[in-house]
């Protein structure tokens, strides 16, 4: 039987995370990092990326960047192609967390805005999960894909948000992880899904900005917004043995609003 310590270990394993750059993105890379994963990381800009890998590398995480702009098909092959190369031929686990959010209310939202949403929220976790199911984690029978939702995909909007596409789309991961976990369960392979509540962030910025951060504070349980160590926990969690028998589950991170 092996110890707590064991089963969070992840050394010699391999991840790739998407929207790695920045924000969430690079907290769970730099979680998985500590516990002695190897890391890509992807997102459009190589800069952000640059940035991001030396952050990582300050902290003893070995760490890659391969950008890529993922609300484009013909970018998912070749970012699988590369991240497998850096990685030895095998991706353990993947981070689906790219996306967007595009504020306007519902009666004059822009079919453009919902198709760009949609495209990079939802079709794009299914297009990169079903490459590198194929490439790596079926054929070995093993794996862990975890996918970013929202505490968004839950619930409708509080008053003064408009993001009917982004709510939309969040609720559709929910539903593609357990409807992906009940399909490739025979695989060896675990997906859940993490529902973030509000952390500060750059997509997250001008609605904290508007609303006011210790207004949304106060308005959850815990009184508090999420920080930068507070998705470190759960991605480790899902991503370990320690999360081994979890799977087809959405565990919300945001100090209880949504059990209010």
């Amino acid at each position: 039987m092996r110890t707590t310590q064991e089963l969070f270990n992840l050394t010699g394993k391999t991840a790739l995370i998407t929207g790695g750059s920045r924000g969430l993105g690079l907290q769970m890379a730099l979680a998985l990092g500590e516990q002695g994963a190897k890391v890509v990381l992807t997102s459009r800009k190589q800069s952000d990326l640059d940035e991001a890998v030396a952050h990582l590398a300050e902290r003893g995480v070995t760490a890659y960047a391969i950008a890529a702009d993922l609300s484009k098909e013909a970018a998912v092959a070749p970012l699988v192609d590369a991240a497998l190369e850096k990685l030895g031929g095998q991706i353990d686990i993947l981070i689906n967390n790219a996306g967007a959010t595009w504020g306007a209310p519902a009666e004059d939202y822009p079919v453009e805005a919902w198709d760009k949403v949609m495209n990079l929220n939802i079709r794009s976790i299914f297009l990169v999960s079903q490459a590198v199911g194929k490439r790596s984690m079926i054929p070995r029978k093993s794996g862990r894909i975890i996918n970013i939702a929202s505490i968004a995909g839950l619930a409708g909007n509080p008053p003064g948000m408009q993001t009917i596409a982004y709510n939309t789309s969040k609720a559709a991961v929910i539903n593609f992880t357990r409807t992906l976990a009940a399909e490739w369960g025979v695989y060896g392979i675990n997906v859940n899904a993490l529902a973030p509540g509000f952390f500060p962030s750059k997509m997250s910025a001008g609605l904290i900005a508007a609303l006011g951060e210790d207004k949304m504070a106060s308005e959850a349980p815990l009184r508090r917004l999420g920080d930068d160590e507070d998705l470190k926990g759960p991605i480790v969690l899902l991503a370990s043995d320690a999360g081994k028998h979890i799977t087809g589950q959405t565990l919300a991170v945001d100090g209880g609003v949504s059990a209010i």
